[in-house]
C-alpha cells in the first residue's frame, strides 16, 4: 500500500473540518462571532376549522394536511412557527405546534393539541433535521414547497400562507 493511499483519508477528513469553521463563523454587526437565539414561543389559540389551509405533501393514504393560518408566523429568529393539524378518514386529529428552521433544515414540535383546546408542551425540546422520506413527509413539503428559499425564510408570514391558500408552490 502506497502512502498516497495511507494518506487519502487524512486528507478528506482535514479537508471537511478545514471547510467547516468557513460555514460558522459567521459575524454580527460588531464583528463578534454571531450566535443563534432561539427567540421565547407563545403558544396560539386553538385552531378553528374556518382557518385551516390544506396542502398535500404527496403522502399516500388517507391522511390530511392542513396549517392554521392564524397561527403561522415568522419571527426575528427566523423559525416559521404553525400549528399543523393532521386529520384521518375516520376523523381523528393530531395538532401540533411546530416551528422550521429554514437556515438549517430542522423542525420541532412545542406542544400538542389537546380535545379542550389547551396545549400539552412536548416532552422533547431539541431541532430534527427534516428527512425527505416518506415518513412526517409533510415537513419536507412545508419546508421546501412554502416556507425555504433555500437556506432563508421565503417571505413574510402573509406570503408563506398565500402560497399555502393559492397552493403554490415555490418550486
Amino acid at each position: 500500500m502506497s502512502l498516497t493511499t495511507l494518506l487519502r483519508p487524512i486528507a478528506l477528513f482535514s479537508t471537511f473540518f478545514i471547510a467547516l469553521p468557513v460555514y460558522a463563523q459567521q459575524e454580527d454587526a460588531d464583528g463578534a462571532p454571531a450566535v443563534w437565539q432561539e427567540t421565547a414561543v407563545k403558544l396560539p389559540a386553538a385552531p378553528a376549522k374556518e382557518n385551516l389551509l390544506s396542502f398535500n405533501p404527496n403522502a399516500s393514504g388517507t391522511m390530511k394536511f392542513a396549517i392554521d393560518a392564524k397561527s403561522l408566523t415568522v419571527e426575528k429568529d427566523e423559525v416559521v412557527r404553525y400549528t399543523l393539524v393532521i386529520t384521518s378518514a375516520a376523523g381523528a386529529s393530531n395538532v401540533s405546534y411546530e416551528g422550521i428552521r429554514c437556515k438549517t433544515m430542522e423542525k420541532k414540535a412545542y406542544a400538542f393539541g389537546q380535545a379542550d383546546g389547551n396545549w400539552s408542551a412536548a416532552k422533547r425540546d431539541a431541532w430534527d433535521a427534516i428527512a425527505d422520506g416518506r415518513v412526517n413527509r409533510q415537513h419536507i413539503t412545508l419546508a421546501q414547497d412554502f416556507f425555504c428559499d433555500g437556506s432563508r425564510v421565503a417571505g413574510k408570514a402573509e406570503n408563506i400562507i398565500e402560497r399555502i391558500r393559492r397552493n403554490r408552490p415555490l418550486k
